[in-house]
């Protein structure tokens, strides 16, 4: 297995080392060894909101007997707020003796772009609209702890296509390394997947198809993977934000949706909802996205067990 040295995009790992992290997740959630990061320190810098990310990085490794030092708030309450670069910060944080950075940037490629001036390594924590492979990460692990097995299933990406950073890293994992039997794209038509996606899952042969509702598919579908419509990302269209959200209400799985659906399939979310799954349908033993996010904690214990300890 190759040796992790951060975690950027989806497309860095290899399959032996996707197996390793969730082996290694697979132990945490028995036994974490409590000193393992014991004198190691991690810096959270979060230029976007966040509560699931953040904390569970900053639980993992207090778990794990290490020290965290942040902020959540980095572009109001950093030098970013006087104009300092990305470049400057994570140059001068790294200084500082800290042994890993936990970056969320407001936008695509700032991971990169940090890894490239820092002494240490750079997890990614979501980058705008571009990736969020730890997500992914945990994602596949909830998806692979239910059903035994990634492969041959169909799964459907629903909601807020365009600008979710969870589905395009998921279709990287998916595309390269899982022989998955089908993919959905269901979205309304201003939010649709990228054509990159689209064209990478033709080079590794996933067969996809583009929808604008879920009902004529729910049946038949193993996992559905909801998305909520990113506000944020519609501040300078707010005609359209409308235009989406009205769409989207064809899109909300209730518990007339989930009756309909396999008995073994399951609803996922990478969280926060909003009003795309209705609070009804958390009961139902199909509601994946509460088990999804404690398997984050699990997955993001491991990456700081490969990164830093091995």
């Amino acid at each position: 297995m190759k040796k992790i040295n951060g975690v950027i995009k989806a497309q860095q790992f290899d399959k032996e080392t996707i197996d390793k992290i969730f082996t290694t997740a697979s132990e945490m959630e028995v036994s974490p060894p409590k000193d393992l990061m014991k004198h190691k320190i991690m810096a959270t810098l979060f230029y976007e909101p966040s509560t699931r990310t953040r904390l569970s990085f900053e639980i993992a490794m207090n778990k794990l007997g290490g020290s965290v030092v942040g902020t959540e708030n980095a572009r109001e309450f950093s030098s970013a707020a006087k104009g300092e670069s990305l470049e400057d910060t994570i140059r001068i944080i790294a200084q500082y003796g800290v042994d890993i950075i936990v970056l969320r940037y407001n936008q695509e490629g700032g991971a990169e772009r940090a890894q490239k001036f820092s002494e240490v390594p750079v997890i990614n924590a979501g980058d705008g609209t571009g990736q969020h492979p730890t997500q992914a990460l945990l994602d596949l692990y909830t998806i692979e702890k239910h059903f035994g097995s990634i492969d041959g299933l169909k799964l459907a990406m629903v909601g807020d296509l365009t600008n979710g950073r969870t589905v395009r890293s998921l279709s990287y994992f998916l595309g390269k390394h899982y022989p998955i039997k089908q993919v959905y794209f269901v979205s309304p038509k201003q939010t649709k997947m990228k054509n990159d996606i689209k064209d990478y899952f033709d080079k590794y042969h996933i067969k996809w198809e583009e929808l604008d509702e879920l009902d004529p598919i729910i049946g038949d579908i193993d996992v559905i993977y909801q998305t909520r419509v990113q506000k944020e990302r519609f501040k300078d269209n707010p005609k359209i934000y409308e235009e989406v959200i009205n769409a989207s209400e064809k899109l909300i799985i209730d518990e007339g949706c989930v009756n309909k659906m396999k008995s073994n399939a399951i609803v996922m979310h990478p969280l926060p909802r909003v009003t795309e799954i209705s609070y009804n349908v958390d009961h139902d033993r199909r509601a994946m996205y509460f088990q999804q996010a404690q398997n984050g904690l699990f997955i993001r214990m491991a990456l700081l067990k490969l990164i830093l300890a091995e």
